[in-house]
């Protein structure tokens, strides 16, 4: 990507970031509900009512508010939450290495799955194969996230216990690790029994979050590979005695995966967004779970926090995507 592309895609950032907190910070404070009144005991007079609301600010207009939110921001101040009195970004930024665990480890499930769904369809092209294929496809994308989660928990929850269905490590350990990545110095470090745990932990939401995205990346890759098989230098291997299996990984899969991974790209923005509903399902301890109690007590500086933390990581790993796109494809490379 040429570097003046790439610097009007930093500003378009910067101005996409901006618009989302405008919306955010509106949105939240013309919603129903005050957080104030949360707060406070039953017995509280209006007196204790006005001095909380100036504590927090409250008693300023929306846009006075939005301003002196923005410019702590700006400085790296998010403010404080209202629920949990602690510091809003480090919170924030504290959940958020558990979400990108668990988005990371779904997304390797769901490109593993879409991948041999993909290699069977094109192998078994035009016969049972490829209709089972394609039907086990439409089953797992008709059916949303959560209710695979609520299915997992059901099954291997209850009926066979056979994973733990809440948290994301086991009380009685308490790894003293120097990040909250837990999952990546398990294995760095090589701790086998921490990493067990926390993959146990996680097997349940991580499969309910690939099980859609995995039919995704098969439906796409399939087709390109179907195509790929047609092509002439996929005849030439035939011709030197290749078996099918051979083409397809020799051959065909170079060319069939920069567009399905493109789509990868884009749909791991939105599965990080699903990790929200999956993360509630099995009290994981992600920013998604961390959000949805945000919005139960009317925390909203801690709301405003998370949104733009998510905002971020979206823009980033959209930024990201193009990049990768742009450097496995000479002609978007050379612009």
């Amino acid at each position: 990507m040429p570097a003046r592309e790439l610097a009007i895609r930093l500003l378009a950032s910067l101005v996409t970031l901006f618009g989302v907190a405008v919306v955010v910070f509106v949105v939240i404070r013309i919603a129903p509900g005050d957080p104030i009144a949360m707060m406070l005991p039953p017995g509280a007079d209006e007196d204790d009512i006005a001095r909380l609301r100036a504590l927090h600010g409250l008693d300023k207009s929306i846009w006075s508010q939005f301003w002196i939110w923005l410019g702590g921001v700006a400085r790296g101040d998010f403010g404080v939450s209202i629920s949990i009195r602690q510091e809003v970004l480090p919170v924030a930024l504290g959940r958020l290495p558990a979400t990108l665990e668990l988005a990371t480890l779904a997304l390797l499930i769901a490109t593993a799955l879409g991948g041999l769904l993909a290699a069977a369809g094109t192998l078994g092209r035009s016969t049972g194969a490829e209709a089972a294929v394609d039907v086990w496809n439409g089953v797992t994308l008709s059916v949303p996230d959560f209710l695979w989660g609520l299915a997992f928990i059901l099954l291997f929850g209850v009926v066979w216990p056979l994973f733990p269905v809440s948290g994301r490590i086991s009380p009685s350990l308490d790894p003293d690790y120097a990040t909250n990545f837990l999952l990546a110095e398990s294995i760095l470090r090589l701790y086998f029994e921490t990493l067990s745990d926390l993959l146990t932990h996680m097997a349940l939401p991580a499969a309910a979050l690939a099980l859609p995205l995995s039919a995704v990346i098969a439906q796409l890759l399939k087709q390109s590979l179907k195509e790929a098989m047609a092509q002439d230098y996929a005849m030439l291997a035939r011709a030197k005695g290749f078996s099918e299996p051979a083409v397809i990984l020799r051959e065909a899969l170079r060319n069939a995966v920069p567009p399905t991974l493109a789509l990868v790209g884009v749909q791991f923005t939105f599965l990080i967004g699903g990790t929200v509903i999956v993360e509630r399902l099995f009290s994981y301890e992600g920013l998604g779970n961390l959000a949805i109690d945000a919005v139960i007590n009317r925390d909203l500086p801690l709301i405003q926090g998370i949104v733009l933390v998510f905002s971020a990581l979206f823009i980033a790993v959209n930024l990201l995507v193009d990049l990768v796109n742009a450097w496995l494809n000479p002609r978007l490379r050379d612009g």
